[in-house]
């Protein structure tokens, strides 16, 4: 029996569905289908990203357009040029049998005449992103004046990429009549400023909590000093063979470093950031998605829109600052109903930032060590007949007399023989190979021992903050230049603007993108009004240029050199 038919959607619509193997609505659509069809109020709805959306807004509204107006009826907006192609991609499925509505994409990255050329069909509905829906706005290639409904879809992302001053542009180019449906995963300040300006008397939809969806995840942190954390995230990675993981770093450079790091080493891995262009992302995802690389290197920033529901682990080679956004990483896996893991690095020095982000969210972690050489060749054993008992296609036929006799074998000595043969390069590497553990700390040191020299650490940073601040309030608030190779800059932005380191190295890696080499970037503070940042001497001017062009969160950005 399939569900959706109590929904009351169309025959056409019901088809296009079954057709796909819908059977039964998600907990959002339960809830979000009814009343759009029924109520004219605006809508915030509160899902974790994966939970059916799309469906969730679009089957009844498209049971509702006008198919014989040429009109723009429907416009959703979402964060990434991926998301969009996926949302529209889905409204092709679900109209498969409504001949006469037609949707079109429109997003960076790809010709803006091609797509202005596509709106020749006169669609009903257009899914785009903010920067290209704005930049043809301003070409009067869209005329939103007929628009019934208006879809922001993950406007957490939107808001948190810095799209605050374009939606609010878009939204003030079409009709005071209009519903508003804001989708989003999380309910932060600047979401709930947007929906109390743009929204009237909405009615509000919850499913579940930001972590009821995440029950099926298991947490788990490894400490690890940053000049080993490579060779422990290649020790993690040989402990849970047959992964198909996303391995988050902070920074464009860090990502790169790691993905060719795993390269380098012989895995099925590649690098998504920022400084790809639009033809190598395309290319790096589809590898992802087909499972041609196994495990993809990426920021926070280039995996948005990345949709993919059979991710065994997700690994944060870097913390992140927001705990949401360490949420947000760790709900890629676990989806579908499956179990994840999710496994996280962590500096020493780093327990005061783990402390926050698990009070903040509720996790519950687990601290393991770093596997050994043993540890590794008893799950890669594991591994091995997983894959043989889950794998039952044949591939190739040959002739059964080309086996050779094994009657003197038996069945543990060929296992055995088999096995060595299967894992013998990775046995030789750890062979001889101190465990990092040991390397870390001292060999039998118990868990107490070790909290204590964490603490000590904890002691030894705060004397080291408090010393830096007493030298930068002699300095008049500024700090002591650490490296003559850098040159350091005052920045007019702050905490008060809501930048956050992760941002400032966005910022500065884009400002210096057109430079062939990559910028060494040394101390970021991040003060209430202002910050200080520091970078190689000679990215001084590509610096002060670039910033002069950008905006963060619509603010203008200015740079000097700090004496």
């Amino acid at each position: 029996m399939n569900l959706f038919t109590e929904s009351n959607l169309s025959p056409e619509v019901l088809q296009a569905i079954g057709d796909l193997g819908f059977v039964e609505p998600t907990e959002i659509q339960k809830q979000t289908i009814p009343f759009i069809s029924t109520d004219t109020r605006d809508l915030i709805a509160l899902a974790a990203t994966g939970t059916g959306k799309t469906a969730a807004f679009s089957l009844p509204i498209l049971d509702m357009i006008d198919d014989n107006s040429r009109k723009i009826q429907l416009l959703v907006l979402c964060p990434t040029r991926e998301l969009c192609l996926q949302i529209t991609k889905d409204i092709k499925n679900y109209t498969k049998y409504l001949k006469n509505i037609k949707t079109t994409a429109v997003y960076g990255g790809s010709s803006i005449m091609d797509q202005i050329r596509s709106l020749r069909d006169k669609p009903q509905i257009i899914v785009g992103t903010p920067g290209r829906v704005i930049d043809m706005i301003g070409r009067k290639a869209l005329d939103f004046s007929e628009v019934q409904w208006v879809v922001l879809d993950e406007a957490d992302e939107m808001l948190s990429m810095g799209f605050k001053d374009d939606l609010e542009t878009i939204l003030s180019e079409t009709p005071d009549t209009k519903q508003t449906f804001l989708f989003s995963a999380t309910m932060n300040k600047e979401v709930e400023r947007i929906s109390k300006n743009y929204l009237t008397n909405p009615h509000r939809i919850s499913v579940g909590s930001i972590n009821a969806v995440k029950k099926n995840i298991k947490h788990e942190f490894y400490v690890v000093g940053y000049r080993q954390k490579k060779e422990a995230l290649k020790r993690l990675i040989d402990a849970n063979p047959n992964q198909y993981s996303i391995i988050f770093c902070r920074t464009r450079m860090e990502t790169q470093e790691v993905a060719d790091f795993l390269m380098q080493n012989g895995y099925a891995a590649d690098a998504l950031h920022g400084d790809l262009s639009q033809a190598q992302r395309d290319t790096v995802m589809k590898k992802f998605r087909l499972k041609n690389i196994d495990i993809l290197v990426a920021t926070d920033v280039a995996a948005r829109g990345l949709d993919v529901d059979s991710l065994t682990h997700v690994i944060h080679f870097s913390l992140p600052d927001d705990p949401e956004v360490f949420v947000h990483r760790s709900g890629r896996t676990g989806r579908a109903g499956k179990d994840g893991i999710s496994m996280a690095l962590i500096k020493p020095e780093e327990s005061r930032k783990l402390k926050h982000i698990k009070s903040d969210t509720k996790i519950e972690m687990t601290e393991k060590n770093i596997p050994t050489g043993d540890d590794i060749i008893k799950a890669q054993v594991g591994g091995v007949f997983e894959k043989l008992f889950t794998e039952h296609e044949n591939f190739f036929d040959f002739d059964d007399s080309l086996i050779p006799d094994l009657s003197n074998f038996s069945k543990e000595q060929l296992v055995h023989q088999l096995l060595q043969f299967q894992l013998k390069d990775l046995a030789i590497f750890y062979r001889d190979r101190n465990d990092i553990q040991q390397q870390e700390f001292s060999r039998g040191e118990d868990r107490g021992s070790r909290r204590e020299r964490g603490r000590e650490r904890e002691r030894s940073g705060e004397k080291r903050e408090r010393r830096d601040r007493n030298d930068r309030n002699e300095r008049g608030g500024k700090p002591r230049r650490r490296n003559e190779d850098m040159v350091r800059f005052f920045f007019n932005l702050g905490k008060k603007d809501q930048l956050k380191k992760m941002d400032m190295l966005e910022i500065i890696n884009k400002a210096t993108s057109k430079s062939k080499k990559r910028a060494d970037i040394g101390e970021i503070e991040i003060l209430d009004k202002f910050s200080f940042f520091e970078i190689e001497k000679s990215f001084k001017n590509e610096v002060l240029d670039g910033l002069t062009t950008m905006k963060f969160r619509g603010k203008e950005m200015r740079a000097e050199v700090a004496n």
